[in-house]
């Protein structure tokens, strides 16, 4: 016979239970069309800007937990075909993000690839507008260089602005019942003095957005600030 004990914890056990059933997504959500590429999305020249493929640039090992992590990566190093400057870009695509799969941060990419962090700090990207992008902007100093970063995270129609906020959109997503897809966007230039780099970005990744077709454009920012840029004209 069963007693009393026994019965609450088989109760307990089949509440929670119940609650993880409840919270184990069932949908997903993703903002790449099927079929399209992040390659394809980004344009490789626009207003006087023009790029070619690198894999030379900080980014994950393409095998191994990255080759699970991600989809897509794409690696690109842009010229203004006028003053000569640079901006280095790599864009991570995962389609699935999961308690398991997240996408890995600049803050711990760049150390495994022994960089010094020298600062890192949070703020927003003026866009076409108005509309304000969060990203983090990170000093990295290497052996040879000091990479001045920009990026920002996406996953699914949530822009996070640090690691401890992803967790808590993932969590989010999951109770909401779907498995979103995720982007990280990053681009760093070279220099000596951080201002004039971090100036370089702030104007290159707002023409650079205002460069991708309106209905692709989302899979970058999200379909909130894609409309705000669309508004804008771009």
């Amino acid at each position: 016979m069963i007693g009393r004990r026994q019965l609450l914890f088989l109760g307990a056990a089949a509440g929670a239970a119940g609650v993880a059933y409840g919270l184990k997504p069932r949908r997903r959500l993703s903002l790449v069309k099927s079929g399209d590429k992040i390659e394809n999305i980004v344009p490789v020249r626009f207003a006087g800007w023009s790029s070619e493929d690198s894999d030379s640039l900080v980014q994950p090992k393409s095998e191994g937990l990255a080759a699970t992590l991600y989809s897509e990566m794409v690696g690109r190093i842009y010229r203004d075909l006028d003053s000569g400057d640079q901006v280095m870009m790599l864009i991570a695509y995962g389609d699935t993000q999961s308690d398991m799969l997240q996408l890995h941060r600049p803050e711990s990419c760049y150390p495994a690839l022994g960089f010094e962090l020298q600062s890192v700090s949070a703020g927003d990207m003026k866009l076409p507008g108005g509309a304000d992008l969060p990203v983090r902007r990170l000093v990295a100093k290497g052996a040879d260089r000091v990479e001045y970063v920009t990026y920002w995270t996406r996953m699914g129609e949530y822009l996070p602005k640090s690691a401890g906020d992803q967790r808590s959109i993932r969590l989010k997503t999951a109770m909401e019942g779907y498995v979103p897809d995720g982007v990280l966007v990053r681009f760093s230039a070279l220099g000596e003095a951080p201002e004039g780099a971090f100036a370089l970005i702030d104007k290159f990744v707002p023409a650079l957005l205002a460069a991708i077709p309106a209905g692709r454009r989302s899979a970058l920012v999200g379909t909130e600030l894609a409309k705000a840029i669309g508004r804008a004209g771009g």
